[in-house]
């Protein structure tokens, strides 16, 4: 499945089109590699998203077309949320 795609099924981020924009400003790594949004996300796959200050880092558990808004939170599993200090 296309990385933009997976970010919004999974609700990480709302729309597909804000995941498209934010990872084409390269603010999004899968496996610690940049990614672009249409990039295949496999289970085992981390994901690390720059929010603002603050970095999550999760790692794919299911890969899937369509799920309900309450069991979007099951294909994906938080590792880390951390703040970063911006302080110049």
């Amino acid at each position: 499945m296309r990385l933009d795609k997976f970010l919004k099924v999974s609700r990480l981020i709302k729309r597909r089109p804000l995941a498209k924009q934010i990872a084409e400003q390269n603010r999004i790594k899968v496996n610690g590699m940049v990614a672009k949004p249409s990039v295949n996300v496999a289970i085992g796959d981390e994901i690390e998203i720059t929010f603002g200050q603050t970095i999550v880092t999760v790692k794919v558990t299911l890969v899937k077309e369509h799920v309900k808004k309450d069991e979007a939170t099951t294909l994906y599993e938080v590792i880390k949320e951390e703040k970063i200090n911006r302080d110049d």
